[in-house]
């Protein structure tokens, strides 16, 4: 039906029943008496007729999809009734000295009654046939029973057509709450229950809606849900909510690290500010995922100039384009297409731009693939490490901070080995420079390219097999965005070589990832098989953030801890970096992985003496 047809059928329909309810009520109280000979019941007819459309059209009775009535509805057709009347009042009093007031009580009260009955009539139709039909959609569990779950409950109800979920009941932790009903619904249980509900009452969805919980409450309800088998899904947090980015009814899916349990840190704002805004920043690697997210990060405190040097065009181009696109300000955006092995162009770049701070995020990382190119691993994570760190060093940039890694600790492979002899390059430098030299330390970060949760993604979306190395492995996990602030945090605390290392929280069994992953992919482990294929050459069952010789208790700042991690002494260093070229295959990984583990520094000192 078009608006105008409507409109039209509207306007009549409360002709009818405005002339309807000004007869009965005239009738009611003359029976005896032919209204169509009272030209005083005539006048006042066409005076409510009138007012009554003028007053609908104001409060936008004609133009409301009363399919959807509500509380705000039924506000509109009281005011426009009584309005009304008292128009009539009104008009008779001045054209007549007194107002048949009974009468006019008794026309409101119709008027009321069938105006708002034609309108919700509406309603109760499309509700009677969207109830008949709910038998195809599927029956859904809002957890929390609060404003936000009650908002949910009614958008899903007011949208049958235009959604496949049908609320059935809550559950809610407050005692008050329960055997309670909201728009229909019951409150069934607490979150203890959801299990029990689940089975009980054959629910295929459940909709997490409490956005005020911490992150470890959250997560301890979205496993609970998760282990049900059931699809979950939540609305966004209290702090996106209250931003404005996204509404209450913005409903998304439970992702992986939904199920962390990590309450994100807060970061000191004012030292970040104080190092970032309105100055030059370099990122290296600017186009990987840690490097791109640091980015993003940086630009939230409108540096002068950001510059994005990578070695791959296409992904420097991308991260150049999306700061442009989602991000406002006066910040210069340098994209520079340069390979951190090139020391010629690395200190060109350098000393003509002059960057305040550099990120070094730029390295290879993937473990087995590292393995079997070794010289690779040397060249990028090493030498590509010390040109970049000479060149701050030499050219006075205030502040330096590598980006490095958990693998380097006490590591049996190629690329945990080097990123250790980063560590130690930055360590040695710090010594004796005016620039603030910082490594910052942290285990995998869900979603990077190489990391596992991309590549079970892919696994169960072609049906499986998921593939793992061994049951028994484990690994420090933190979301890409925590990561990178982190990192901008510690890079505020530098004094001069410190080791950061970022609190990652227990380990995860990949196992228990891999098995969350199909469950958030509304499989179940009998639908996707989980494989194992052994341990990948270098790799380790458990990951460390420290030895045993560099922990120690301090904390200085929320998440962020010093490591006591020695570097070698500069002459053996050298000496190392002159050696390294010259070797290739096991005895280039022997040299690297012993340097690395000190196992093998006491014959280095004897060489170094000759």
């Amino acid at each position: 039906m078009t608006i105008k047809k409507r409109i039209s059928f509207l306007v009549f329909i409360d002709s009818c029943i405005v002339l309807f309810s000004i007869f009965l009520g005239y009738f009611l109280l003359h029976p005896i008496v032919n209204p169509l000979t009272s030209g005083y019941l005539l006048a006042s007819s066409a005076s409510l007729l009138v007012a009554h459309h003028l007053l609908a059209s104001y409060y936008g009775l004609y133009r409301k999809v009363w399919e959807y009535a509500s509380i705000n509805e039924l506000s509109g057709i009281f005011k426009a009734v009584t309005y009304s009347i008292l128009f009539v009042a009104l008009i008779q009093y001045v054209f007549r000295g007194d107002i048949i007031v009974r009468a006019l009580m008794i026309t409101w009260m119709l008027h009321i009654l069938l105006i708002g009955g034609s309108r919700l009539s509406w309603r109760l139709m499309r509700d009677s046939f969207f109830k008949i039909n709910s038998s195809i959609k599927k029956k859904t569990l809002i957890v929390g029973a609060g404003a936000a779950g009650s908002m949910v409950a009614r958008q899903l109800l007011n949208n049958q057509e235009n959604t496949e979920l049908n609320p059935v009941m809550f559950v809610d932790d407050s005692l008050q709450m329960q055997g309670l009903e909201i728009y229909g619904l019951r409150v069934k249980g607490q979150v203890e229950n959801i299990p029990e509900l689940v089975e009980k009452f054959k629910i295929e969805h459940i909709i997490l809606a409490i956005p005020s919980l911490s992150k470890l409450e959250s997560t301890n309800i979205a496993k609970i849900s998760v282990d049900t088998g059931v699809k979950t899904q939540m609305i966004p947090r209290i702090e996106d909510l209250m931003t404005g980015k996204v509404s209450v009814t913005d409903i998304r899916d439970v992702k992986i690290e939904d199920l962390l349990g990590r309450e994100e840190v807060k970061l000191d704002m004012k030292s970040i500010s104080d190092t970032i805004t309105g100055k030059t920043i370099l990122v290296t690697g600017a186009g990987g995922s840690i490097g791109s997210e640091i980015c993003r990060q940086v630009m939230r405190f409108n540096p002068k100039q950001l510059i994005l040097l990578g070695h791959g065009e296409n992904s420097i181009y991308l991260i150049d384009m999306e700061l442009r696109n989602n991000f406002l300000g006066e910040t210069e955006l340098k994209p520079v297409i340069a390979d951190v092995q090139d020391r010629a162009r690395i200190f060109d770049i350098v000393d003509e731009l002059r960057p305040d701070v550099i990120y070094h995020a730029a390295a290879h990382k993937h473990v087995p693939l590292m393995e079997g190119n070794p010289m690779e691993a040397v060249k990028n994570n090493i030498f590509g490490t010390k040109n970049v760190a000479e060149a701050a060093d030499t050219f006075g940039i205030a502040n330096f901070v590598l980006v490095s890694t958990d693998k380097a600790v006490n590591p049996p492979n190629v690329m945990g080995a080097t990123k250790r002899f980063a560590e130690m390059i930055v360590q040695n430098l710090a010594k004796e420079s005016n620039t603030k030299f910082a490594a910052v330390r942290f285990g995998n970060v869900l979603g990077s390219r190489g990391s596992v949760v991309p590549l079970f993604k892919k696994q169960i979306a072609k049906g499986g097999p998921v593939t793992i190395t061994d049951e028994r492995m484990t690994r420090y996990f933190m979301t890409i965005p925590e990561a990178s602030r982190l990192v901008i945090q510690a890079g505020t605390l530098a004094n001069g070589g410190e080791v950061f290392v970022l609190d990652m929280g227990e380990p995860v069994k990949i196992s228990d990832l891999a098995k969350n992953l199909i469950r958030l992919s509304g499989y179940s482990e009998n639908e996707i098989e989980i494989r194992e294929t052994g341990i990948r050459p270098g790799e380790k069952l458990f990951e460390e953030l420290m030895n045993d010789s560099e922990k120690q208790s301090e904390v200085v700042f929320p998440k962020i801890y010093v490591g006591k991690a020695t570097p070698i002494t500069k002459h053996e260093l050298l000496f190392l970096l002159e050696k390294i070229p010259t070797l290739e295959g096991s005895e280039l990984k022997e040299l690297l992985v012993g340097t690395a583990n000190r196992k093998n520094v006491e014959v280095r000192k004897d060489v170094v003496g000759q």
